[in-house]
């Protein structure tokens, strides 16, 4: 028997960063973009990796203040400039979708499965990653940090990433990677699919997350457990 029907009316939406995608090297090569131009040492790359989710100033603040500086806000707006053009010439150069990604988003498409990303990185970057790793047409919507008024953790977000996705809240799924994420699918009522090797500090079990996979493609057993074919 066709499994198509369990999926045909639901919703998945993506977490980017950490959960589709491992971003963190050329996220680590922008900031040490930066942090040269400031006549710094580059940091390594397991220094720069949990701090991915929270956002490109978060990086360039956290590598300031290991150099003992603590930027002013007029430097900051400086140095994140640097940060988005070195990083938008450079956005794919060694970022790779995890194990599974491709063969698992290309099952849930061939059946008809609606599928959307809602992720704080701002919306071009988000669309340009995706095109660049050939992944943008699996999408049929991408909402990004500034395509709202808000942005995760607030449930707003990602309803809307559903929304026009064509989906419905009742028979949608997020999954992630972070506290972050768990935070906006709670608020939104809806189940949440942790993922064990994206960028979390804190393991996503120990968050709370009720279902977490190992690998990508293990969603593919889990979410019949979430998404029971609809009477």
């Amino acid at each position: 028997m066709s499994d198509t029907p369990l999926y045909a009316d639901c919703t998945l939406v993506f977490d980017l960063d950490g959960t589709l995608v491992d971003t963190a090297p050329d996220l680590t090569a922008a900031l040490n973009h930066v942090l040269a131009q400031e006549g710094y040492a580059p940091l390594p790359l397991p220094e720069v990796r949990n701090l991915v989710g929270h956002g490109a100033r978060a990086l360039i603040e956290r590598g300031m203040r290991l150099n003992g500086r603590i930027p002013s806000g007029e430097d900051m707006q400086r140095m994140f400039g640097q940060f988005i053009d070195y990083y938008g010439q450079n956005i794919a150069t060694n970022s790779t979708p995890f194990p599974g990604v491709a063969r698992t988003l290309e099952y849930f498409r061939s059946r008809r499965a609606r599928m959307g990303v809602c992720t704080n990185k701002p919306e071009a970057l988000s669309h340009a990653l995706l095109h660049a790793l050939d992944m943008h047409s699996h999408f049929t919507a991408i909402l990004g940090s500034d395509s709202l008024t808000v942005r995760k953790p607030d449930p707003a977000h990602l309803l809307e990433t559903i929304r026009r996705a064509g989906g419905d809240p009742a028979r949608a799924v997020l999954i992630g990677d972070s506290a972050v994420d768990l935070d906006t699918a709670r608020a939104a009522k809806i189940p949440v699919v942790g993922v064990s090797f994206g960028y979390s500090q804190t393991p996503m079990r120990e968050l709370g997350a009720e279902i977490v996979i190992d690998s990508f493609d293990r969603l593919i057993e889990v979410l019949p457990e979430i998404l029971p074919v609809r009477s």
